[in-house]
């Protein structure tokens, strides 16, 4: 890694990465705002989503019903507003930091200083990275002060569950980090780069939303790792995770490490 570019790059992007943490943080504060009013009609909320077809509870997380404010933010953010904001970051991010740079001639700006292709793109990964961890640190220590606030006691806050949901989102999203950095390293046109990154990541959602609406097409799941990822499941305790965690992990680190050796070796545009 190149530290002086690392730091460039983190000075650069920070207030971008800065306004999705602040972003995620709005909505997770929302959520627990809003909770105390549904928290009063909840036993009338658990009937009505026990009424609905199964597909329809499964494929918006609301399998652990609203009972608790842990089932509550874990179907109402986590299932879909987080997984939106943040999958919006990392293919747009990891576009901004490798195939923008080539597209518009910059990249060979950075290559022309003293170091390596390897570290230019080890660093450029470490940016997009250390992006996603401060989204999710600022998201989850959110998640902890919007209950003391507007709940209570945080002694009454499962907060072991709701700290492995957020280990979840992480994973889920370094891989989508690692696919869309491996996409923008192979790539020397910014559109093409993004709209494919894009097309990968809600394409591979949206089979996994599919799959949980019916049994008959539940095989679509197989081929998305997003079924890997079920907030409810996390909070119901009815989700192993060691399994799904290991494979989300998997695939980012293998983008990662092919996009860097990728990056190294192609040829870039003069």
């Amino acid at each position: 890694m190149n530290s002086a570019l690392y730091k460039h790059m983190m000075k650069i992007h920070l207030k971008g990465i800065m306004n999705y943490a602040f972003g995620s943080a709005f909505y997770i504060l929302l959520m627990f705002w809003l909770y105390p009013s549904f928290a009063t009609d909840n036993k009338a909320l658990d009937d009505l989503i026990k009424s609905l077809p199964k597909g329809i509870t499964n494929a918006f997380n609301l399998g652990s019903g609203f009972g608790t404010v842990e089932a509550f933010i874990s179907g109402e953010f986590y299932g879909l507003l987080l997984v939106l904001i943040v999958a919006i970051f990392c293919v747009m991010f990891s576009t901004q930091l490798v195939a923008k740079l080539v597209d518009q001639g910059a990249m060979a700006y950075l290559l022309a200083v003293p170091t390596t292709r390897g570290k230019v793109a080890m660093s450029q990964a470490l940016v997009l990275f250390s992006g996603l961890f401060l989204i999710m640190a600022v998201t989850t220590l959110c998640g902890f002060a919007g209950y003391a606030l507007f709940i209570g006691d945080l002694n009454d806050f499962n907060g072991g569950a709701y700290l492995r949901m957020n280990i979840a989102a992480f994973l889920l999203f370094f891989a989508v980090s690692g696919i869309s950095f491996l996409i923008s390293s192979l790539s020397n046109d910014e559109k093409r780069a993004m709209s494919i990154s894009a097309g990968l990541t809600f394409g591979f959602f949206s089979l996994d939303l599919l799959g949980k609406l019916s049994d008959a097409i539940s095989w679509l799941r197989h081929i998305s790792y997003f079924s890997l990822y079920d907030p409810s499941g996390i909070i119901g305790g009815r989700t192993d995770l060691w399994v799904p965690w290991t494979i989300l992990a998997a695939i980012g680190l293998v983008g990662f490490g092919i996009g860097i050796g990728a990056f190294r070796k192609r040829d870039l545009p003069l």
